[in-house]
Order: structure tokens, then sequence, then C-alpha cells
């Protein structure tokens, strides 16, 4: 248990500092305006038409950093931040979430294989909240075998873990997708380019500190219900 604390201390911590620095970037690079003066909602909807999308709104919600594609209703969802910037940061993050609408579009594998993984996802979040809870009133009050009780624990973490990982590919597409597309649209100037790289890159780390810590508990889980085995 020891252990466990250490690791998600440890990766608290790490998370801890790179949303900061995601934040302090973003924050930074949302001061510079864009030489060609577009907001991020028309940079969205450029990206778009550009792929020959016409099927996907680009729509306002609240809070900060809180922008994502969601493709069950189609929609680009942009902080106002990004949805009224005109800025660096907002032309990264609207086309980066304009990435994932072309993913979608285009069928794109890993996305494909992430969205299928969300109902199994969940289903293994519950589980491990059942024999979490289970595990708080009395050691294992399920009553079943330890050893099952194991794999119950290392399959469905092991779930979570997978979709952290696959999720890395699709993030990263969708920003080389939005990198490419804002170079050759000549939406920013070379330095506005390298502002943009730099603001997707501490997005991504997100995930792959997320990931990590992912992996970590997972081979935790495994050491501890299989490691002492003769």
């Amino acid at each position: 248990m020891i252990l466990l604390i250490v690791i998600v201390v440890f990766f608290a911590i790490i998370g801890s500092v790179v949303s900061s620095r995601l934040k302090s970037k973003f924050k930074k690079y949302s001061q510079t305006a864009l030489q060609a003066n577009l907001s991020g909602a028309e940079i969205a909807k450029l990206m778009l038409a550009d792929s020959n999308i016409h099927d996907v709104q680009v729509v306002s919600v609240e809070g900060q950093l809180t922008d994502h594609y969601n493709p069950m209703n189609k929609t680009v969802n942009l902080s106002p931040d990004v949805y009224y910037g005109r800025n660096a940061a907002a032309a990264a993050v609207a086309a980066h979430e304009c990435g994932h609408a072309v993913q979608h579009a285009t069928k794109y594998a890993w996305l494909n294989f992430r969205s299928a993984m969300v109902p199994l996802q969940n289903i293994s979040g519950k589980i491990l909240n059942i024999v979490l809870i289970a595990s708080l009133f009395g050691g294992f009050a399920l009553g079943l075998p330890y050893e099952f009780v194991g794999y119950i624990v290392v399959g469905s973490y092991g779930v979570m873990t997978l979709f952290t990982l696959v999720t890395l590919p699709v993030e990263f597409d969708a920003s080389n997708r939005a990198l490419a597309w804002v170079q050759n649209r000549n939406i920013v100037t070379s330095s506005e380019y390298a502002m943009s790289k730099d603001a997707l890159k501490w997005a991504a780390m997100t995930y792959v500190v997320a990931a990590l810590a992912s992996l970590a508990t997972l081979a935790y889980y495994i050491f501890i219900f299989f490691g002492n085995r003769d």
C-alpha cells in the first residue's frame, strides 16, 4: 500500500507541474496576437471547410482548457478564451480539436479503437470502485478468492491503462494535423507556429503523464497479486 501511495503522490506532483507549465504556456502565448487576426472559432470553421467537413458545428463552452471534440453530436467545443481568442494559443487549440473532427471523418483507426473502448473503460472503472469499497469494509468482503480478485483488479486496470495508451497516438496525430494545416494555410507566421507547436507539446504531455501513471499503477497491482508466486 505504501508503494501505491508513493506512485500516486509522485505522478500527482509530476502532473501538477506539467499542468502548471501548460497553463503558463497558454497564458504567455495568448498574449501574442495573430497577424492573420483570426479567432479560434474562425480558424476551426476554416479548417473544417478545407477538410470538406460540413456537418460539424463549432460552439463555445464554459471553462478554461475545456476544449474538446464530441463525436456523438459532431461538435468542436471551444472554451471562451479559444473561441474568441486571436492568438497563437487559440489557433493551436482550435486546429487541434478540428484535427479530431478530421480523424472522425476519415475513420482514423486509433480514434475508432478508443471510441470502441469507452463503454468497456466505464465498466472497468465501476468494477474497480466496487472492489475498492468492498476492501474498505473488512478486506475482500466480496467473498471471492484472493487470486480471482487479482484477475479482476488487474484486468480492469489493464483496460483503463490500455485506454490511456491508445489516447496517445490519437492526441499526437490531431496535433500533427493541426500544425501541418495552420502552417500550410499560412494561418500563423514562423514564430507563431513555434508557439503553437510548443503549446500543443505541453498539452500532449498531460496525456503522457496519465499513461505513465496508469502503467506504474498496473505494474504495482500485478506485483501485489501475482509477484510473490513461487
